[in-house]
C-alpha cells in the first residue's frame, strides 16, 4: 500500500503538469478537445490524491509503523480520532492533505464553471494545476509520506502532545480550506486578465468562493486562538507568533478585497486595487505557508528546518513575477469606469477602509520577517515582540471600528454633512453615553479602554439601527410582525445583512480583546495543602483559591496524569473547585500543562500548576482573571453565522444571473 500510495502521488504530479501544458496550448491553438483533455486530466489529479490519502489513512489506522510516517506521528496507545487526525500532524501528510484538498477545489470549481466560463477555463486549470504540480513535487520528491523504514517497530512514537486538543485538530485543516481555496478566485482572476475580461464577471464568478476561502481562514485563526488559550497556558490567545501572523496577513488583505468588489460591482470602480489585492492574498498565503513549513523563524507552530524553503521561495517568485507582468500588461484594460463623486460617499470610506486593512497587513507582515532581514544584515536575529504590534496596530484597529459604524450609513456617490451628522446622531449619543457610565458606574478609568468600548457601542448601535430602520419599514408598509420582518429582510438581502452580522461578530470579539488586554490580572504563589491565594480585580471582584492536594492517575493511553483541586470563592462566594493538570506524556516522555478555568460572560478564572514538591505538600500555582475573555469566543460564532448567511445563495439568484448575461468585449457570456 505504500508504494501504490507514493505511484499515486507521482501520477498525480505528471497529471498535473499534463494539464497545464495541454490547457495552454489547447487556448493557444483554439482545440476544445486538448482543453476537456486538460480537464479530465485535472479531474484525474484529484482521484490520485484522493487515493493516496486513503492509503495514508489506512496506514495510520492499521498502525503500519515500517512507514516513517506512522511511526513518528502515530502509535498503539492514541485515541482513534488523534489516529485519523495524524494525517495533517507533521509536515509529510500536512503536505499531501493540503494537495488533496487543491485538488478537490479545483474539480469543485471546473464542474461547477465549466459550462458557463469557457473562455476562462485553459487559463484557470492551468492556474489551479500547475500549484498542484508544485505541491505535489515537494510530496513526491522532498516531503514523502509513504518513506519505509528498514524494519517493523512494534509501535510508533506518538503525535506531538501540543496536537492533541481538538482546537489545535481542527485548527490546521480549516486553515488549510481557506489557503486552498483562495487558488480559486486567484486563478479566475489570471484567466480575466489573459482573456482581456476586465469587469466584474470574474468576481462574481469566485465571490463565494472567496466568502469561503475567508470564512475557512477566520475559523482557523479563531480556533488557533482557543487553541493557544486553552493548552500553551501562559493565560492569552495570541502572541503575535510569526506562524500565527502568517494566517493573519492574507486575512487582512482579503478583508479589504471582499469590501471593495462593491465598488467595481456597483460602480465599475478600483479594478486595479481588486486585481492587486487578490494577487498580494495568493501570495502572501503562499508566502504564510513558506514561513511555516521553512523552519526559518522559531514559533511553536512550525515544522522542523527543511529543504523545502528554497523551493517554496522560487515558486513564490516564479508566480509573483507572472501575475504581476500580466498585471502591468493589462493595466489599461483595468481603468475604472467611474471616480470618486466626493469625499463624503460610501466609495470614499471603503477605499479608506481598504487603506487601513493594507496597512495593517504590511506593519504585520514587516515585524513578522523582521528577524530574517535582521540576520541577513547584521547576522544577529532580531525578533520583534508584542509590544510592537500593539502600538502600532492598535490606533489603525479603532479606525477600523469607527468605519464599519460609519460607512454602511453612507450613501452611494455622496452625501452632505448635515445629513451625514443626522444618521450618525444616536450612534454618537450611544457611544458617549457609554463611555460616561463606564467611566462611572464601572470605574473603567484607563483612556485606551474607554475609547474601545465607547467606539464598540457606537457600532454596535449604528448596526442595530439599520436592522431596525429594515424591519419598521417592512411591519409598515407590509404589516408583517417584526420577528418575520427580520427573517424577510435578511432572506431577502442575505449579503448586506449577514455583512452586518459578521460587524456584530467583529464587536463582540473586540470587547473581549479591550476587557482581557487592559485589565487582565495575574499573580503566582506557593502554596501548602490548607493555604489560600488571593487575587482581585477592580473590574470584576476578588477571588480566593485555597489547595486542597494533588490527585494522581494513569490514563489508558499512556499519560501520568497529576491534577491539583483548589476549592474557590468569589467575593466571599463559594464557586466550586478548580483542577489544573500537569500531563506526562511516558513515549513521547514530553510533560505538558493544561489550566483549568472557571468561565463567564464577566470574566475567566484561568488557572495554572507550575509546578510541586515531593508528593504535594506544596505547589506553585499561577492564576490570572481575563475580564471579557469569553466574547471573543460568542463573537467567532457570530461571525461565522454572519458568513454563512451573506454566504448563502438566495433562491432566485442563479436563475435572474442566467438569464442576464453579461457583455465582455462585443461577445456575450454568460454567469452563473
Amino acid at each position: 500500500m505504500p508504494h501504490v500510495g507514493y505511484v499515486a502521488v507521482t501520477l498525480a504530479m505528471v497529471l498535473a503538469l499534463y494539464a497545464t501544458v495541454v490547457a495552454l496550448v489547447g487556448a493557444k491553438r483554439r482545440l476544445p478537445e486538448l482543453v476537456a483533455s486538460a480537464r479530465n486530466a485535472a479531474f484525474g489529479v484529484a482521484a490520485l490524491l484522493t487515493l493516496a490519502v486513503v492509503i495514508l489513512e489506512t496506514l495510520l489506522l492499521t498502525g503500519h509503523y515500517q512507514t516513517k510516517y506512522v511511526y513518528e506521528t502515530s502509535n498503539l496507545a492514541a485515541p482513534l480520532f488523534f489516529r485519523i487526525t495524524a494525517l495533517w500532524g507533521s509536515q509529510n501528510g500536512s503536505l499531501l492533505f493540503w494537495s488533496w484538498l487543491m485538488s478537490m477545489f479545483g474539480a469543485l470549481a471546473l464542474f461547477q464553471k465549466w459550462g458557463s466560463m469557457r473562455q476562462m477555463m485553459p487559463y484557470v486549470i492551468a492556474v489551479i494545476q500547475i500549484n498542484l504540480a508544485f505541491f505535489t513535487m515537494l510530496v513526491v520528491f522532498v516531503a514523502n509520506p509513504f518513506v519505509q523504514l528498514d524494519y517493523f517497530p512494534p509501535d510508533g512514537t506518538g503525535m506531538n502532545p501540543l496536537l492533541r486538543h481538538f482546537g489545535m485538530i481542527i485548527h490546521p485543516p480549516m486553515l488549510y480550506l481557506g489557503f486552498t481555496a483562495f487558488v480559486i478566485p486567484y486563478a479566475f482572476a489570471i484567466a480575466a486578465l489573459v482573456t482581456r475580461q476586465t469587469n466584474d464577471v470574474w468576481i462574481r464568478t469566485t465571490r463565494r468562493w472567496t466568502l469561503t476561502a475567508w470564512l475557512f481562514l477566520s475559523i482557523g485563526l479563531v480556533l488557533g486562538g482557543w487553541w493557544a488559550y486553552d493548552v500553551l497556558g501562559w493565560g492569552g490567545y495570541w502572541g503575535w507568533d510569526p506562524v500565527e501572523n502568517s494566517s493573519l496577513i492574507p486575512w487582512l488583505v482579503a478583508t479589504p478585497f471582499l469590501h471593495s468588489v462593491m465598488m467595481q460591482e456597483n460602480r465599475g470602480m478600483l479594478k486595479r486595487w481588486n486585481m492587486a489585492l487578490i494577487i498580494l492574498t495568493y501570495c502572501l498565503m503562499l508566502n504564510g505557508t513558506f514561513l511555516t513549513r521553512a523552519g526559518m523563524i522559531a514559533s511553536v507552530h512550525t515544522f522542523a528546518q527543511s529543504a523545502i524553503g528554497p523551493l517554496f521561495l522560487g515558486f513564490i517568485a516564479l508566480m509573483f513575477g507572472l501575475s504581476i507582468y500580466l498585471f502591468i500588461s493589462r493595466w489599461d484594460d483595468l481603468k475604472s469606469e467611474n471616480e470618486l463623486d466626493s469625499l463624503i460617499s460610501r466609495e470614499s470610506f471603503f477605499l479608506l477602509n481598504n487603506l487601513i486593512f493594507v496597512g495593517l497587513a504590511v506593519i504585520v507582515w514587516w515585524g513578522t520577517h523582521f528577524p530574517l532581514f535582521s540576520e541577513a544584515i547584521t547576522g544577529e536575529a532580531i525578533v520583534v515582540g508584542p509590544p510592537f504590534f500593539e502600538k502600532t496596530t492598535a490606533p489603525l484597529w479603532a479606525v477600523v471600528l469607527l468605519l464599519m459604524g460609519v460607512t454602511p450609513l453612507i450613501p452611494w456617490r455622496r452625501a452632505s454633512l448635515k445629513k451625514l451628522g443626522d444618521t450618525l446622531l444616536w450612534p454618537m449619543a450611544i457611544g458617549l453615553v457609554a463611555i460616561a457610565l463606564l467611566y462611572f458606574a464601572a470605574n473603567i478609568k484607563i483612556w485606551g479602554a474607554l475609547v474601545g468600548f465607547g467606539l464598540c457601542a457606537f457600532t454596535l448601535a449604528a448596526t442595530l439601527i439599520e436592522y431596525w430602520r429594515g424591519v419598521s419599514a417592512r411591519h409598515r408598509s407590509r404589516g408583517e410582525s417584526y420577528p418575520v420582518a427580520l427573517w424577510t429582510l435578511i432572506q431577502r438581502n442575505r449579503r448586506r445583512y449577514g455583512g452586518y452580522m459578521i460587524h456584530i461578530g467583529v464587536i463582540l470579539v473586540a470587547i473581549g480583546i479591550i476587557g482581557s488586554r487592559f485589565y487582565q490580572v495575574e499573580t503566582q504563589k506557593n502554596l501548602a495543602v490548607g493555604e489560600s491565594m488571593t487575587i482581585a480585580s477592580d473590574l470584576i471582584g476578588t477571588y480566593e483559591l485555597t489547595y486542597q492536594g494533588l490527585r494522581e492517575g494513569q490514563s489508558p493511553d499512556d499519560r501520568l496524569i497529576t491534577e491539583a483541586v483548589l476549592a474557590v470563592t468569589f467575593n466571599g462566594q463559594p464557586a466550586g473547585e478548580i483542577t489544573p493538570i500537569r500531563e506526562f506524556f511516558v513515549v513521547q516522555q514530553q510533560p505538558m500543562t493544561i489550566p483549568d478555568k472557571r468561565s463567564t460572560l464577566a470574566d475567566d478564572l484561568y488557572v495554572i500548576l507550575a509546578g510541586w514538591e515531593g508528593t504535594g505538600e506544596t505547589a506553585t500555582f499561577k492564576a490570572y482573571i481575563n475580564p471579557l475573555v469569553n466574547w471573543i469566543w460568542v463573537g467567532g460564532v457570530v461571525f461565522i453565522l454572519g458568513t454563512l448567511i451573506a454566504a448563502w445563495p438566495n433562491p432566485t439568484e442563479s436563475t435572474q444571473r442566467s438569464a442576464a448575461p453579461v457583455k465582455v468585449r462585443g461577445a456575450t457570456a454568460g454567469v452563473k
